[in-house]
This record gives structure tokens, C-alpha cells and sequence, in this order.
């Protein structure tokens, strides 16, 4: 194969391959990207067996041309030696060569590199997804589905189906849940016509988590294709596909009860950096806790240190409705859960001291965060 491709276009797409690489994998020819160079485009693809990434390289984008195709041909070379070296190059054009035995020469400006390939035939052929089921969502609206509800996921393999979000289909609505049994992060999307056939699948968090760093903050579309273990996105000229994780989500609809025994309404913004104030201590003791006591004019959060001392603060809020109580919680926990609801308003309903406690927009249900509370008082 022989090509001229745009650099910095080059690296763009390489560093998106680069995400589906790990080091540790137990086939070494996966820790290369693939490189086929068909008559009118290339495909790059980079795969670690979990997810694997497949990105399309047209000749021209945007009416500029980003590659020319002199020789069609294959090869797999080292991903991150073969990125650094595209990376420190200089020059807008960077021509790639190879040869019979895959040795690649890669020339750029005045610099010169000779890399040994592999055969691209020995590379594994990525998993095949049916483009029968599908559904179709915007980016913007599927990067704010992953952060609010990814954070939750367990990092613990204890539980594997606890490291991924549930994702169940109704007629109008998906609801995606993540839980890591110390809190539950929900969120529902509704008003749209979502084949139920499609039942439910548990994504894996580290998969959504690279996903996320690739799709953009746009109305562009992003078409989501679903199999028994694999699910594909399509979105521009990338093919993302994770393998799905095995095994019955627990049933969470349990842990929301109906009726409330104190609400609070707070302030998004102002509620969470007096909690970023007074977990100042709370994380220097190792533990994050923080004291919450609601009576019915006020609520007041507290934490001490016994190395460093203590620290209380009075938090103004709206309405407050039932009885007083005393609760301790995690800092981290509900700074995560105030940063996924997007709402100035933030409605808190706790149903006594031992059980958990939720938050969501005093506006919608669409996110509710779920927070177990911790034994102290």
C-alpha cells in the first residue's frame, strides 16, 4: 500500500483508535492498529476483544482532500509506537509505504521511519451486530445520559453486572440504571417510539466512559444497534461496538418508596460547594462523611476532623416539608448526584435516618439519584 494522508486529521482518527487498545491483552497483534486502504477510503480499527473500533477515512472532508491512495493494500502496526511517531513528525502530509513484508516507511517533512508490520490477516474479525435492531438518539442527548448515570457504575468485579448501566426498553421510554449497591443513579428518556422487542442489555461503564470521550456535544445522530452479547453505535464515521455484560440486573424499582417523611428544596450550585466546604475535613478523616441535620426552619451540615477540627455550615433552602431528622452521607456520593442533575432546583426526600434518601429537579422525575445513608448518629 502506498498513501499521502492530512496529519493532523490522521492523528485525530488514531487517537480515537488508541482508546479501544489496552496493553494487557492476552493477543499481541492487538496491541496494533489495523490499517486497510481500500480504492476510495481507509479503515483504521482498534479492538482489545471488549470493544473494538472501526473508523472509516474518506478521501475528502469538508471539500478538502485528507487522503490520497496511491497502492491499496493492509497492515497492522504497533499503536502506540506507530501514534507517537505520526504525532512528532512535522509537515501537513505524512506518506505511508509498505512492502511484501510489511515493513512500513513512514516519511514526513525530512524525517524518515522504518516500522516492521504485522500481517494484517492474523488480526481477529470484529464481532458481527445485526442492523435489524436499532434506535436512534443525539449525541448531546447520549453524553448526558452516560454522565448522569455512568459515574454510579461498580468499579468492584465482584458483581460484574453491577461494572455496567442497565439499559430497559418500553414502548416510550428507556430507563438506564446504574448502581454500585452504596448509591443508584437513574435516568429515563421518554417521547420517543422504542421497540420493546429490544428488552434490556447492561452496557459496560468503561465501555460508555471512551464512548464518551469520542462523541461530541452535538445534534448529530448517533444510530445504537443491539444483538444477544454486542452492541454497535454508529455515529459519523465510526463504528464503536462493546461486547454486553452477562447476567440479571437486580431489580432496583424497589428502593423508591412512595411516600416521603421530610423534604427538602435546595439550590443546585449553592448546596453543592457549601458540601464541597465542609467535606474539606470530612476527607482529611478518610471517610467523606458529612452530617446533615434538617428541622423545620433549617438545615445544617457539619463534619469534624479529629486531627483538624470541625466545621458547620447553614444551608438557605425553599420549602421544607415533614418531620426534623439527623443523616450522615458521603460527600462524594452527593456531589456526584448534584453535578448529574441539571436543574437550578434540587428536591431531596428522605424516608427516615437508615434508609435511602433520593435527589432529583424539582421540575422532572428524568434523573433521580439514590443515596444510601451512613450509620453514625
Amino acid at each position: 500500500m502506498k498513501i499521502n494522508i492530512n496529519r493532523q486529521y490522521f492523528i485525530e482518527q488514531l487517537n480515537h483508535c488508541l482508546k479501544a487498545i489496552s496493553p494487557r491483552t492476552t493477543l499481541p497483534i492487538l496491541t496494533g492498529i489495523k490499517i486497510d486502504v481500500k480504492d476510495d477510503h481507509m479503515i483504521l480499527t482498534g479492538s482489545d476483544s471488549e470493544v473494538s473500533i472501526e473508523i472509516t477515512v474518506p478521501l475528502e472532508v469538508d471539500n478538502e482532500e485528507v487522503l490520497e491512495i496511491e497502492r491499496s493494500g493492509a497492515v497492522v502496526l504497533s499503536g502506540r509506537f506507530f501514534v507517537d511517531i505520526i504525532k512528532k513528525l512535522s509537515g501537513e502530509f505524512v506518506q505511508l509505504e509498505t512492502n511484501d513484508a510489511y515493513q512500513t516507511k513512514i516519511t514526513a517533512s525530512k524525517s524518515e521511519f522504518n516500522l516492521s508490520g504485522n500481517n494484517p490477516d492474523q488480526y481477529p474479525l470484529l464481532p458481527e451486530v445485526s442492523d435489524e435492531e436499532s434506535l436512534v438518539i443525539s449525541a448531546s442527548v447520549l453524553k448526558d445520559v452516560i454522565n448522569q448515570t455512568n459515574f454510579a457504575v461498580s468499579l468492584s468485579e465482584t458483581r460484574p453486572v453491577l461494572t455496567g448501566v442497565h439499559w430497559q426498553f418500553d414502548n416510550d421510554e428507556i430507563t438506564f440504571t446504574a448502581t454500585d449497591s452504596h448509591r443508584l443513579a437513574l435516568r429515563k428518556l421518554r417521547g420517543g417510539q422504542f421497540n420493546s422487542d429490544l428488552g434490556n442489555a447492561i452496557i459496560p461503564g468503561k465501555s460508555l466512559s471512551e464512548l464518551n470521550k469520542i462523541i461530541n456535544d452535538t445534534d448529530e445522530e448517533v444510530e445504537i444497534h443491539l444483538s444477544q452479547n454486542q452492541v454497535l453505535f454508529s455515529y459519523s464515521n465510526m463504528r464503536f461496538i462493546s461486547r454486553l455484560l452477562e447476567g440479571n440486573y437486580p431489580d432496583t424499582s424497589r428502593l423508591f418508596p412512595e411516600n416521603y417523611e421530610t423534604k427538602v428544596t435546595v439550590k443546585n450550585a449553592e448546596f453543592f460547594h457549601a458540601i464541597d466546604r465542609v467535606s474539606l475535613l470530612a476527607r482529611e478523616g478518610g471517610n467523606n462523611v458529612i452530617r446533615m441535620n434538617v428541622n423545620s426552619s433549617s438545615v445544617e451540615l457539619s463534619s469534624n476532623s479529629p486531627e483538624v477540627g470541625t466545621v458547620n455550615e447553614d444551608i438557605s433552602t425553599g420549602e421544607i416539608e415533614g418531620e426534623g431528622l439527623k443523616i450522615s452521607f458521603n460527600s462524594k456520593y452527593m456531589m456526584d448526584a448534584l453535578r448529574a442533575i441539571n436543574n437550578e432546583d434540587v428536591t431531596i426526600e428522605f424516608y427516615g435516618t437508615m434508609r435511602p434518601f433520593t435527589l432529583k429537579s424539582s421540575e422532572s422525575d428524568e434523573v433521580v439519584q439514590l443515596i444510601l445513608p451512613i450509620r453514625t448518629y
